[in-house]
């Protein structure tokens, strides 16, 4: 069982949220909190695995939250789930040592995908913030550029260990049109395989290595 606490200023927000999360078995909401200072006493009370954190809210917001969170409590795994997917807050979530990011505009089956996948020990940033923080990064600029948004979801779901099913049923898409993205992967980033590609998405920090 995943015990997630979730943090966001909005009750409606979190209601929403707290209804898409009990529907599945695997996943327990063990608390809210309506601010970065209420979600910092709950997680040292509750020590869930994962903290699910809006990035705008009065009063401490989302990336001081974190940052404090992660220093009295370092265990705890932080997705952010904000309005903001470009410019400088990907990279400062993570630099805070935020474990995932996503957009409010994503599927719910995306928020049980990140917070599945953090639980488990590996990062997870949406299609839309891993583009940015790739046209953002270091060196990595000239490589990523031309793909384009959906190509680069597809990147980023194989660099995860996504199989060709699961990238398929998350993008709703075919298996055949996985394999046509897969393939222009590879003539674009000249890789052969997948595992080469995970390689480069690692090399250029799209994703962290595991």
């Amino acid at each position: 069982m995943i015990d997630v606490l979730l943090v966001d200023d909005h009750r409606l927000v979190r209601t929403g949220v707290r209804r898409i999360l009990e529907a599945v078995p695997d996943i327990e909401v063990v608390g809210e909190a309506g601010s970065g200072e209420d979600a910092l006493e709950l997680t040292r009370s509750f020590r869930p695995d994962v903290v699910l954190m809006d990035l705008n809210m009065p009063g401490m917001g989302g990336l001081e939250s974190t940052r404090r969170m992660l220093a009295c409590v370092p265990d705890v795994k932080v997705v952010v789930l904000t309005m903001h997917e470009s410019g400088p807050f990907p990279t400062r979530v993570l630099k805070v040592g935020a474990r995932g990011f996503l957009n409010k505009d994503c599927s719910e089956q995306e928020i049980l995908d990140a917070i599945r996948t953090v639980a488990a020990g590996r990062p997870y940033v949406c299609g839309a913030a891993a583009h940015a923080l790739a046209l953002n990064g270091t060196g990595s600029n000239d490589l990523f550029t031309h793909l384009t948004k959906r190509e680069f979801q597809v990147l980023l779901m194989i660099a995860q260990g996504s199989t060709s099913r699961e990238i398929a049923e998350s993008l709703c898409v075919s298996g055949k049109t996985v394999s046509t993205f897969r393939h222009r992967l590879y003539e674009k980033l000249g890789a052969n395989s997948d595992v080469e590609l995970a390689h480069l998405a690692i090399r250029n920090g799209i994703v962290e290595g595991f």
